[in-house]
């Protein structure tokens, strides 16, 4: 078989063909900009792990959720940073928790914005692992009722 002498370019033709089939569109609007979320008021600070990133207060965050949203990010992923830990992660459904009342600020601030959580226990048990402990194992039933209730 030979190849074809002529070789249509029909999709290059334009700027707008070439958009509608390009293979990677990568914009801010395909973003999600991740808050961490900390007890307290008035309080922006630098993480340090995490370069250009800020542990941030309740208070905060419609500042910033404005500041993405105009620069074109639609969604924000919200990562609580509870003041205390326990073993069965219990800040992480408690309906005055931290991102519980991230969430209640965020959309009556930002109404539009869209609002990501991260259902897991790891962030929220002393223990680091996202799921009630039995032993040395996870026990998968009990994790799933406290997920259900964060969720």
């Amino acid at each position: 078989m030979r190849y074809p002498q002529y070789r249509p370019r029909r999709l290059r033709r334009n700027e707008p063909l070439r958009r509608l089939v390009q293979e990677t569109d990568l914009s801010p609007r395909h973003l999600v900009y991740p808050l961490f979320v900390v007890p307290g008021n008035g309080i922006r600070r630098e993480i340090p792990s995490l370069p250009g990133q800020f542990h941030l207060s309740v208070d905060k965050l419609p500042d910033v959720a404005r500041e993405a949203k105009s620069l074109g990010i639609l969604g924000v992923i919200l990562f609580g940073i509870p003041s205390r830990k326990d073993p069965l992660g219990s800040e992480a459904y408690d309906p005055d928790g931290i991102i519980q009342r991230a969430i209640k600020e965020l959309k009556n601030s930002v109404p539009d914005l869209v609002v990501i959580t991260d259902v897991c226990l790891c962030e929220y048990t002393d223990h680091g692992h996202c799921g009630v402990l039995k032993g040395e194992t996870v026990d998968n039933d009990a994790t799933l009722e406290l997920l259900a209730r964060t969720a």
